[in-house]
């Protein structure tokens, strides 16, 4: 049956998530929805992984199948006629059949956006969080840098006793910068995977050093713990962007 890949994004203010879920409406619940509708028939998309709820995506991969004849271009205008506004089809194309967008991945990026100016940005509140302590870059820039490598991001991840984390939780950061842009930085992470929450738990204990109430010192024994509890707090969801998906 032929397959095809699907790049999309999305605002996820309002939504509960990519994954489908019972008691919220999600992305992927819209995405099959919509193509359920046009293609007369039921229609599954698997994408690349979930995002939490509030989480957004510049580049979420997907992937479907269908014997159904269409043009690609006819499709996606199609698509992005039926879905909400906030979601968006960027681009439609049929793939190989060993191609599956979560297990054919390679890699991630994620950016964090942190909005750093006293005063709150109304038109960036829902995609940035607004630090109310002092950030200082240079203790941010050295703490980023102590998260770099392959190592085992237990104490960095929700459930890890659950999913894939339960498995094997060591993954290789490669890249974790701090970007200045207007009112505040972003983080710039990539890896070749990553765990459930881990990037807001990262993202949450760099806060807490910037705060004061971790030391610097103490990320190797946070890491050596693999204790959630011994990490920081959770970053909430809405600063969070998935950039893009590596194959």
């Amino acid at each position: 049956m032929p397959k095809y890949k699907i790049t999309l994004s999305y605002d996820g203010t309002g939504y509960g998530g990519w994954q489908v879920q019972p008691n919220s409406t999600s992305i992927q619940s819209l995405v099959q929805k919509a193509l359920t509708t046009i293609l007369r028939e039921e229609t599954f998309v698997t994408g690349s992984g979930r995002t939490d709820a509030g989480v957004h995506a510049l580049g979420q991969v997907a992937h479907f199948q269908t014997d159904k004849a269409f043009k690609l271009s006819s499709l996606q205008y199609s698509l992005n006629s039926l879905l909400p506004e906030q979601i968006r089809i960027l681009h439609l194309e049929p793939i190989a059949d060993s191609f599956h967008a979560r297990y054919s991945a390679t890699g991630k990026i994620y950016h964090y956006h942190l909005h750093l100016d006293r005063t709150l940005n109304p038109f960036t509140r829902l995609y940035s969080l607004h630090v109310h302590h002092r950030v200082d870059a240079t203790l941010l820039q050295e703490a980023a840098s102590c998260f770099l490598g392959t190592k085992d991001f237990s104490a960095f991840a929700n459930e890890a006793h659950r999913g894939s984390a339960s498995i094997d939780a060591v993954r290789t950061l490669q890249r974790l910068d701090v970007v200045p842009e207007s009112g505040g930085v972003r983080l710039e992470l990539e890896a070749d995977g990553f765990l459930y929450k881990m990037v807001r738990n990262i993202t949450g204990t760099l806060l807490d050093i910037c705060a004061g109430h971790i030391s610097i010192s103490a990320i190797p024994e946070i890491f050596d713990s693999k204790n959630r509890g011994a990490a920081g707090k959770t970053a909430p969801a809405h600063g969070l962007f998935l950039i893009k998906v590596h194959y």
